[in-house]
């Protein structure tokens, strides 16, 4: 059995994992941290995705959102509010149908959403040219429609798999509202600064197996660490290394997770 400071140290290690790639890609870190906490400290993959959520109702990355403000990134007030207005239902929803999922299904289901994530990133490719800071891109005049089927999207993926929501929101801000990569990443991250998980984290914590909390301190911890580090690496890494890394890591995180399902 594990000693209490073994679990402390390995869950902050976990923690500033996740939070470097909040940091690096404007994502909650949930898709490195529910594959870390099982595999180094033995959670079951309900337990894993409940501490995930709830690690990120602090406001873990306030300093990746100080950083892209400084820089000039317009931070969209209208559209935050629709995605946290269409997100906080779905993630409860979503969390209530994970705990009526065995937990091999779910974590296979996991595994190959990671391995769909890691081809889309690797084949997509970057935007020439960057937006002039302010300047208001196509598509952004009503935003409340898309605003809330994107918050539903990213709702209902963070509470049945974990994670934070943004790997799907992102994109979809790309794809249907135009968004530029630092704008959509941007108002990701102020997104997630609101507890918006916390229905789906109320559901992990009343099940029959609950949330281990010291665990749970370790991993907030150590995720706010790692996404104010994140916001600085992520300055000195061009865009396209970053994103190939990205892609790499979750492709060994989905082969692990197949592994430790054989």
């Amino acid at each position: 059995m594990q000693t209490w400071w073994l679990v402390a140290l390995a869950s902050l290690g976990s923690g500033v994992c996740g939070g470097l790639l909040s940091g690096l890609f404007g994502i909650g870190g949930g898709i490195v941290l529910i594959p870390l906490l099982g595999l180094v400290l033995g959670l079951s993959q309900h337990q894993a995705q409940g501490v995930a959520l709830a690690a990120m109702l602090l406001p873990n990355g306030l300093p990746a959102v100080l950083y892209l403000r400084r820089m000039g990134i317009t931070i969209r007030w209208s559209l935050v509010a629709m995605l946290t207005a269409g997100f906080l239902p779905a993630v409860w929803l979503g969390a209530r149908i994970a705990n009526l999922i065995p937990e091999s299904p779910l974590r296979l289901g996991f595994a190959a959403v990671l391995a769909v994530l890691s081809v889309r990133t690797l084949v997509q490719r970057e935007r020439a040219g960057r937006q002039v800071a302010g300047a208001a891109p196509p598509r952004l005049q009503r935003t409340w429609a898309p605003g809330l089927g994107i918050g539903m999207a990213g709702g209902f993926a963070s509470g049945l798999l974990g994670i934070g929501g943004g790997i799907l929101m992102i994109p979809l801000m790309g794809w249907w509202l135009k968004l530029p990569q630092h704008d959509a990443q941007t108002t990701s991250l102020v997104f997630m600064l609101a507890p918006i998980g916390l229905p789906g984290v109320w559901v992990y914590a009343r099940s029959g197996t609950g949330l281990p909390w010291l665990a749970l301190g370790g991993v907030a911890l150590g995720f706010m660490g790692g996404a104010y580090a994140g916001a600085r690496i992520a300055t000195r890494i061009h865009a396209p290394r970053l994103r190939q890394g990205f892609a790499l890591l979750m492709a060994a995180m989905a082969l692990m997770l197949l592994a430790k399902g054989w």
